[in-house]
């Protein structure tokens, strides 16, 4: 009787040690992934290490008073393509393009209210993943 009852207890025990292994396994994740630190434009660490070829431009416009420029129309132009891409920024004045090449030159800019910002270049050299592009409107000459 008592090797019956024993083997009942090792039986429930393993039970419940294989149940708790499969939560565990399990890791409390949630479906569509988790959230934390987490920028615009950035992807999961997998994509960014599978896809080393693409990169991030960002930054914000400013008027010439130091304000930002919300409803800025920021434009980022393929030089090989020709193709633009467009931005409209919102009440923070900051743009965000995800994607852009880094085996190609980009022209940048941004137009406000009858103002536009300089063309600045995001040159083929620059290997940082995240480039930092902060543009100024200014009057039309």
């Amino acid at each position: 009787m008592k090797s019956l009852t024993l083997l009942r207890v090792l039986a429930i025990g393993m039970t419940l040690g294989l149940f708790t292994a499969a939560v565990a396994q399990q890791g409390g994740q949630q479906p569509g992934g988790t959230y934390g630190n987490w920028l615009p434009g950035s992807g999961n660490k997998k994509q960014d290490k599978e896809d080393a070829n693409t990169r991030a431009v960002q930054g914000s416009v400013k008027t010439p008073d130091e304000n930002v420029a919300e409803g800025a129309v920021v434009q980022i132009k393929n030089t090989k393509t020709m193709q633009v891409r467009s931005f409209i920024t919102k009440a923070d004045g900051i743009f965000t393009f995800t994607g852009i090449s880094t085996g190609v030159d980009y022209e940048l800019k941004a137009t406000f209210k009858g103002m536009e910002s300089a063309v600045r270049t995001v040159s083929t050299f620059d290997d940082r993943k995240r480039v930092i592009v902060n543009l100024r409107v200014e009057p039309k000459k």
